[in-house]
């Protein structure tokens, strides 16, 4: 069964990278922009693993990150930030309330990309 991997961020050059690194995993990649664009392709096809930009406009990765879990529990997620100390309370509050996420720090390399995806979604 192929493996879903869906990354959320507004930064195009972002996205972009996660493909290119990807490539070869034999995971579906999906990309999403925004937030809300990211749980619409969530609730079509659920992903196995997220990454989640955590500062966006609009709706702010902490937000997404409820509904996707509300939606599609069990998805692994990993929030990529530069601006983690900004989110702290927010995090800290989704901790409290069960949600399960790990957090990363940009910039993610290409290798540091494959190994958490084939250390998360190896069969």
């Amino acid at each position: 069964m192929t493996k879903r991997v869906l990354v959320i961020d507004d930064a195009e050059g972002i996205r972009d990278a996660f493909l290119i690194s990807l490539e070869q995993s034999g995971a579906q990649i999906e990309t999403a922009s925004t937030g809300e664009e990211g749980i619409e392709k969530a609730l079509i096809n659920k992903p196995d693993l997220v990454f989640l930009d955590l500062k966006m406009p609009g709706m702010s990765g902490v937000e997404t990150m409820r509904k996707l879990l509300h939606n599609c529990p069990g998805i692994n997620i990993y929030i990529m930030t530069a601006f983690y100390q900004e989110f702290m309370k927010e995090l800290e509050k989704a901790r409290e309330d069960g949600l399960l996420f790990e957090l990363c720090c940009k910039p993610m390399g290409g290798d540091q990309i494959q190994l958490i995806v084939n250390s998360l979604l190896k069969d």
